[in-house]
């Protein structure tokens, strides 16, 4: 076999490869002898089929499937060994390659067009300016996360005077003329929340009232709704949209939930014994989280940014615009030419930037070790733990959920390839210049509100 590379210019590439029958001729035949042995064809015993009549039924099928066999093979061994940096995958060229006939031809000649990514070295120096935010924590956001605390470390206690938020549990029953129906509706331990009444007169018969007392009122008018109707007098929407009669309920419990009071025995939920031990300490320690956290966003924000200075720097790298086109809409059925001329741009920007990381990777022979892997992982998970304000987990509950998380393949892929992009940030951050800028969580907040 023949190979021969024609440059067209510094972003495309031909490349033709020649096929003789000598390249082929020996693998064909052997295939036919195999399909001749387990033929089963009416007339013929078992392995006696002519071999004329075998390459005639499946000779032409078999030879394509060995040209394409040796193209594949031997087109990416090309690619490979000739260092060639192609953008897509190659695509067999429409204005050069002739058909085939298999019947009769010999040799063939197969052409494909390439695309060449764009020959250029990364440079990074204190020239290069990228805006670095350190956010600032605020008492308000301190006394945000004390409250979340005292909220979720509370504990429910019986009362005996009815509040606005009380869950009040009772007897209720339905009336009709100011008595209990017979045959009425009637829940045992029925629930409810005088609170989540939308009716201020209907609220207003719960609050003040004390254990034991019955409170007669009208779920209809209270509720406005059949689905809480429903819900509070076990019977389905449809029957609930129908319910006008007054209801009486016993109130048999009172329970009310009181939030956290900051002492020790919260200090010790929030953090484990002994790890904080006053006001000041439990407020510094919140205060440390939540700069761990706010940390995260502000390497967030400077990867955005150096990405886009980098993007800027390098803005004249050329591209082979019609092969990449041509090779998008050949990969995407479903995306028209239209659509993909509205966001060509962006995606040349992403393709520069995967460039830009993976030569940066390469003059810094980054590695990615297991031991980085886990430790995104971990720090993957305590974010999502944050987020529902679950900060200062067990480390070993963290080490676990880390662990689940990268037991699905899927998600081990992108952490690898996150663990590799935080190691080129933090090069990029060691060489350029950072203006470092403090801002408050608002202003933060607002550099990511579309314009």
């Amino acid at each position: 076999m023949n190979i021969v590379r024609k440059d067209l210019d510094q972003n495309n590439a031909v490349v033709t490869l020649r096929i003789e029958k000598v390249d082929y001729a020996e693998k064909v035949d052997k295939t036919l002898r195999d399909y001749r042995k387990k033929a089963n064809i009416p007339g013929f015993r078992p392995g006696m089929v002519p071999v004329g009549l075998v390459k005639k039924m499946y000779g032409k099928a078999v030879l394509a499937e060995e040209i394409n066999k040796l193209v594949s093979e031997n087109l990416f061994k090309y690619i490979r060994e000739n260092n060639l940096n192609i953008l897509g995958e190659p695509l067999p060229n429409v204005t050069e390659q002739k058909s085939f006939d298999f019947e009769s031809q010999e040799d063939f000649e197969l052409i494909f067009d390439l695309g060449i990514a764009p020959e250029f070295e990364v440079e990074l120096t204190k020239k290069d300016k990228v805006q670095y935010f350190a956010i600032t924590v605020s008492d308000e956001m301190i006394e945000n996360q004390v409250k979340s605390y005292t909220g979720r470390y509370g504990k429910y206690i019986q009362e005996d005077v009815v509040e606005e938020k009380d869950m009040l549990k009772g007897e209720l029953l339905e009336l009709e003329d100011g008595k209990v129906k017979e045959d009425g509706i009637k829940v045992q331990d029925a629930t409810l929340t005088a609170a989540y009444m939308k009716d201020k007169a209907q609220k207003a018969l719960f609050i003040g009232a004390k254990k034991g007392d019955t409170v007669t009122f009208n779920p209809a008018k209270a509720f406005e709704n059949e689905t809480e109707i429903s819900s509070l007098l076990k019977i389905s929407k449809d029957a609930a949209k129908g319910i006008d009669a007054e209801f009486t309920l016993k109130i048999e419990s009172i329970t009310r939930y009181h939030e956290s009071t900051i002492d020790q025995e919260l200090f010790d939920k929030v953090y484990g014994d002994g790890v904080v031990n006053s006001i000041e300490e439990f407020r510094a320690k919140i205060k440390e989280n939540i700069q761990e956290n706010l940390l995260t966003d502000s390497e967030y924000k400077f990867g955005i940014d150096a990405q886009e200075m980098l993007v800027a720097k390098y803005k004249d790298l050329s591209f082979p615009d019609a092969f990449l086109k041509r090779w998008v809409l050949a990969s995407n059925k479903n995306l028209t030419a239209e659509a993909l001329e509205a966001d060509y741009h962006k995606m040349i920007d992403d393709l520069k930037w995967q460039l830009i990381k993976d030569k940066i990777g390469k003059a810094n022979d980054i590695k990615i070790e297991a031991n980085d892997v886990e430790e995104y992982a971990k720090k993957i998970a305590k974010a999502q733990f944050a987020q529902y304000g679950m900060i200062g987990m067990d480390d070993d509950m963290i080490a676990n959920y880390a662990k689940d998380m990268m037991k699905k393949e899927e998600t081990m892929k992108n952490i690898m390839d996150k663990v590799a992009e935080s190691k080129v940030f933090a090069i990029i951050k060691d060489a350029v210049k950072l203006e470092n800028k403090e801002t408050t969580i608002e202003e933060f907040n607002k550099m990511f509100e579309t314009k």
